[in-house]
């Protein structure tokens, strides 16, 4: 039986990696409340701050009580999941989503993965919505951290029928078949050994957002109740990311079932939807011309004038931050379709940064920010196999003084966010004028 790539696979389609320059960072990435009180307990700034300093024994002995104190506080989490009061258990899963987002926790993890797999299947089985939906996210970053060993992969198998029960059936929470449809994609993703896994996900996921497509024996757009037009965003986006894995030829027999239906969630009445139908058929344009460099589609200037529609979209009723964020993606949506030029982005991390210059490279690193959320920037410098995915090569060996020297100081600092400050509230003062579209 085959087995899909798990690595990055715009790197084998046409040889592009990452490349190493010193640019700011276009693209920030903001936690929840919850996320930044957490941070106090499992924040990797700790780890950076110790190791710049000038190092002491009576620092390194500190720095090992606070590991001790860190696990003991995870293995009371652990042993919380398995509380009787569904607080209880909610709370500590939010405790352990917030450590694994946080800091690479593997060494850990390996001896007591089995614990922690049965008690979020036991989440999974008998909690209620907000429950499974927290369980379905800690199992995430649990695969994350294993990796695409057989660790990971085991504890995926283990749950994999859990995940898809949920995301199926129609009497259960809204928020938790959200979740479990993301956890199924990325946790195939991660750590799924065989093409039939890979297939099974896809076909659950197709299940899911395709009574959002126009019906074939009447040219009305299927109507929804917001709720459900959330789950399907949530599955379309979590169906996007496995394409990227997918061999060629399961590519294009997606691409004659797909393609021709896709620009039709473009009319639904939600926002979300529309921007995530849109970047996917970017996505699926950008896989056909991998596989043929002369693709041609046959309805390329109506899918155009519906995306330059959506890119000029004025209309009052829409909210001015849903029409702005609208007008931002389907314009680089039609650029890409029409010149096939993709929108690139710079991301810093650290000493390092990557240039994010594909739909497939940006639909990756996507889905691992909305899991990582503040973390993602510690699990880009240290976690092995999201390197691996990306093609950053092996994590940085850097020593008390390289770090120190990449510091700036704090009157350096002030006087930079002050200019900054300046440069940016003059720009704006002419977009403003200007009535122009930001991002």
């Amino acid at each position: 039986m085959p087995k899909p790539r798990r690595t990055h696979p715009q790197a084998k389609r046409n040889g592009r990696g990452v490349r190493g320059t010193a640019a700011a960072d276009s693209q920030a990435s903001d936690d929840d409340e919850v996320a930044s009180e957490g941070q106090s307990h499992y924040s990797s700034n700790s780890e950076t701050a110790s190791v710049a300093e000038e190092g002491t024994g009576s620092e390194s002995v500190d720095e090992q009580t606070l590991q001790e104190e860190r696990e003991d506080k995870l293995k009371e989490c652990i042993d919380n999941v398995m509380d009787k009061s569904a607080k209880t258990r909610q709370t500590a899963l939010e405790s352990l989503r917030l450590a694994l987002s946080a800091r690479i926790l593997y060494d850990f993890l390996l001896e007591r993965r089995l614990t922690l797999t049965d008690a979020l299947e036991r989440c999974l089985k008998k909690g209620k919505g907000e429950e499974q939906s927290a369980a379905a996210n800690v199992l995430i970053l649990l695969c994350l951290q294993m990796g695409s060993g057989p660790e990971g992969e085991e504890v995926f198998r283990s749950l994999k029928p859990l995940l898809t029960s949920i995301l199926t059936d129609a009497s259960a929470s809204l928020i938790a078949r959200q979740s479990c449809a993301s956890a199924l994609a990325m946790c195939c993703y991660l750590v799924a050994a065989d093409v039939e896994d890979l297939s099974i996900c896809l076909t659950c996921l197709e299940g899911i957002f395709s009574s959002s497509y126009l019906n074939a024996t009447s040219p009305i757009t299927v109507q929804h109740n917001p709720q459900i037009h959330q789950l399907h965003c949530s599955a379309l986006h979590a169906w996007s990311l496995l394409l990227t894995i997918c061999p060629n030829s399961q590519v294009e027999k997606i691409l004659l079932n797909h393609l021709p239906k896709l620009p039709s969630i473009l009319s639904s009445e939600n926002v979300n939807l529309r921007i995530v139908a849109g970047e996917t058929i970017a996505l699926l344009f950008e896989l056909a011309r991998e596989l043929e460099e002369d693709f041609f589609y046959e309805d390329t200037d109506l899918l155009c004038s519906k995306l330059k529609a959506l890119a000029t979209d004025s209309n009052k009723y829409r909210a001015k931050v849903d029409r702005r964020k609208q007008r931002s993606i389907f314009r680089d949506v039609l650029h890409f379709i029409e010149n096939g030029e993709c929108h690139e982005e710079t991301i810093k991390f650290g000493l390092e940064c990557m240039y994010i210059d594909s739909w497939v490279r940006r639909r990756t690193y996507n889905a691992f920010k909305e899991v990582l959320g503040s973390g993602v920037r510690h699990h880009l410098q240290h976690n092995e196999l999201l390197r691996d995915i990306l093609e950053l090569g092996p994590p940085l060996v850097l020593d008390a003084a390289a770090i120190k020297a990449s510091k700036i100081t704090r009157v350096e600092k002030h006087m930079y966010n002050s200019a900054a400050f300046k440069a940016r509230t003059k720009a704006r003062s002419k977009v403003r004028d200007k009535r122009a579209d930001i991002m």
